[in-house]
């Protein structure tokens, strides 16, 4: 039906969008680790994403019950203060286009994860893409120089993003669960402020009260485009797409973030990355495409939000 292929249609485009969105997050992040610590930067991301959301938050009511409160603190919990902080103490120990790259892993990530939990289906073509889109990831981690440097690419720093990838693949999952049921805006932006609420109360025990003096302009600038336009925008756009088509395809869209996030650390940054990593981030993307081109489609459309 003419219908529901365009609202399909229209749920690829907002994952492409969100992630190409997402990509502009770790070059954002690095901008403003120069000038604070990962506790800070993961808080005032956040912190200017609820800001941006308050208009949603007064219109769009909650109607969870005591059990999909418990689903959405655990969630936000999930999807915010551990998904981030590990991600972007990985950052701050590697550089943003091996981390951007790194990020080329969550699309067969997710495929497997919603195999395994949601029943979608995964082929045998699949399995191999997650043999091929792992050994590229291997290659990243291993390949160049990996030493401890201002500037330089770490084993570490590159092994903290994959691990924060498993954490956001339960993140989307339960996302998706919640908002068969309930609108992606209210999943989204109380979400979201929960996830701020548990960083405003972890941070300053954990990493110290974060700056308001001292910080550039360039450096809240990156803030406040890291909140607005790489969690709030990004967030809705993708839950949305997630009503509309299942994670296991929409997932291969996620490699426009580690695409994006690549060029603007190699091109803007002046990173350099070796031959094997680029190797790695073409057996990344070729994994994931061809999962995407070989999945079988789904036997009825996903619910419509």
């Amino acid at each position: 039906m003419p219908t529901l292929q365009r609202r399909r249609t229209l749920g690829f485009l907002a994952a492409a969008l969100a992630s190409s969105f997402w990509g502009c997050g770790f070059f954002f992040g690095k901008i403003a680790l120069a000038e604070m610590n990962v506790g800070a930067m993961v808080f005032y991301r956040f912190f200017f994403a609820t800001i941006g959301l308050i208009p949603l938050l007064i219109t769009h009511r909650p109607r969870f019950n005591a059990s999909e409160w418990r689903t959405l603190l655990i969630a936000s919990f999930l999807g915010v203060p551990v998904q981030f902080l590990i991600q972007f103490k990985g950052l701050s120990i590697t550089t943003v286009s091996h981390a951007a790259l790194m990020v080329g892993t969550m699309p067969v990530i997710l495929a497997v994860g919603a195999t395994i939990f949601s029943k979608e289906h995964l082929n045998s073509l699949g399995w191999g893409a997650l043999v091929l889109s792992t050994s590229g990831a291997a290659l990243i981690a291993l390949g160049g120089s990996h030493h401890p440097t201002a500037n330089g690419p770490s084993l570490e720093g590159d092994l903290l993003v994959v691990l924060s990838l498993f954490i956001a693949l339960f993140w989307i999952l339960i996302n998706k669960h919640l908002m068969e049921t309930h609108d992606h805006i209210v999943v989204t932006a109380y979400g979201i402020a929960l996830g701020t609420l548990m960083l405003a109360l972890y941070v300053p025990f954990a990493y110290g009260v974060p700056p308001v003096h001292g910080i550039s302009l360039k450096a809240w600038a990156a803030l406040i485009g890291s909140g607005i336009l790489c969690t709030a925008t990004t967030t809705l756009l993708w839950n949305w797409g997630m009503t509309q088509v299942p994670a296991s395809q929409a997932g291969v869209l996620l490699n426009m973030e580690p695409l994006i996030g690549s060029l603007l650390g190699v091109f803007i940054l002046s990173e350099h990355l070796g031959p094997l990593a680029w190797l790695g981030g073409a057996l990344i993307l070729t994994a994931a495409i061809g999962l995407a081109t070989h999945s079988s489609p789904p036997l009825e459309d996903p619910a419509m939000v």
